[in-house]
């Protein structure tokens, strides 16, 4: 009887789990300006380190949450002010495998230090749309064209 009671709780625990993940993600996206869109997190082997997620436009800040996390907050947050696209480029090695094949990967400088984001190639006319909507007086975004693969 014991094998069945911590067989039970365990899939009480598994399903509450689950039921959180879906409600904090219900409630961050509630407000819609919701993409969907991998951040590489770390670096340390070559086409690994993705992290999948969602972005959300909030004003001058593009916000990502971790796809399958319990936090409230945004895990990295991307000021428009300070970013700059520098380079674009479709999946290569390991990364195909990660995510789909639609994708593209923009290498972005900030204030901060250098991030990757993969998001969908329909997507990221979108972003960059935002990026160049930045206020009168602000910078506007770099974007080397000829490192642009064609659509």
């Amino acid at each position: 009887m014991e094998i069945v009671e911590g067989f039970g709780i365990g899939v009480v625990v598994i399903l509450g789990a689950l039921l959180i993940l879906f409600v904090r993600r219900a409630l961050v996206t509630r407000s819609g300006g919701i993409i969907r869109l991998s951040v590489r997190v770390s670096t340390m082997l070559d086409g690994r380190g993705w992290s999948p997620g969602f972005g959300r436009f909030v004003g001058d800040e593009l916000r990502w949450y971790r796809m399958f996390s319990f936090a409230i907050r945004p895990k990295r947050v991307l000021s428009r002010k300070g970013l700059a696209v520098e380079r674009r480029r479709l999946p290569e090695g390991q990364e195909r495998f990660s995510m789909p094949a639609d994708w593209v990967i923009l290498r972005c400088t900030s204030h901060h230090a250098p991030v990757e984001i993969a998001m969908a190639r329909s997507t990221v006319t979108g972003f960059l749309s935002w990026l160049e909507a930045a206020p009168p007086g602000a910078v506007s975004p770099r974007m080397a064209s000829q490192d642009w693969p064609a659509a």
